[in-house]
């Protein structure tokens, strides 16, 4: 029971990791169009920098919880083996 609550931990945070990344490259982008006139430019490009670092995150983590799933899965069919193979002659 404790696992299911550490990786309902771990992944918690993926919403916020691509909100923070999106509003970062729009911020980023912003401050470069005061500095240096890009006409909204800068800001359209730190945005789809942000959503596409967004998206890595959100991609990383289901990833990673493909993996895990996998292991589990590999993990019962073995102890499932295990079990009939001690029940057979």
């Amino acid at each position: 029971m404790q696992h299911h609550w550490k990786s309902a931990g771990s992944y918690s945070t993926v919403g916020l990791e691509f909100a923070l990344s999106v509003i970062f490259g729009l911020f980023v982008g912003q401050w470069l169009d005061e500095k240096y006139a890009g006409g909204g430019w800068f800001s359209i490009i730190g945005f789809c920098f942000g959503l596409a670092a967004g998206t890595r995150a959100v991609y990383r983590a289901l990833q990673q919880a493909n993996r895990a799933a996998d292991r589990e899965a590999e993990q019962a069919r073995q102890d499932r083996q295990k079990y009939l193979d001690g029940k057979d002659p």
